[in-house]
């Protein structure tokens, strides 16, 4: 499992990269692992909405389950990775990379405060 140090971790397995102020989010590769092959993705917003922590975000779908895919943090979409629909796979592939699901303009920065660092996210993983 990869847990980049850069980002910061839901318990709920998602993971967020902020850039002043601007916050990418994906899923975690612990998460794409449980999933396994991930075969549709459909997204529960779009560019412009304005969301809370804890809205859905997306449902993942994949050969073994379904799973929503909530916000870590609220702020106003400003990009949703419009390729995923076409290319599910990413998810599995590059859950850093390609695989990343929005970007958003946080409007409370501080609500990243309460994710997990990636060694504590590392060690929730292993505990489960």
């Amino acid at each position: 499992m990869d847990y980049p140090k850069d980002l910061k971790y839901q318990k709920t397995d998602e993971w967020v990269k902020n850039e002043d102020g601007i916050a990418t989010i994906g899923i975690s590769d612990y998460a794409q692992d449980s999933l396994s092959d991930v075969v549709f993705v459909e997204f529960e917003v779009e560019a412009g909405d304005t969301v809370k922590k804890g809205d859905t975000l997306a449902t993942i779908e994949s050969v073994k389950a379904a799973a929503e895919v909530n916000f870590p943090a609220g702020g106003t979409v400003i990009e949703v990775n419009d390729s995923l629909p076409d290319a599910p796979e990413s998810l599995n592939d590059e859950p850093y990379g390609k695989g990343w699901l929005v970007k958003i303009k946080l409007s409370k920065v501080e609500e990243l405060d309460d994710l997990m660092s990636a060694a504590d996210y590392e060690a929730y993983c292993q505990d489960r």
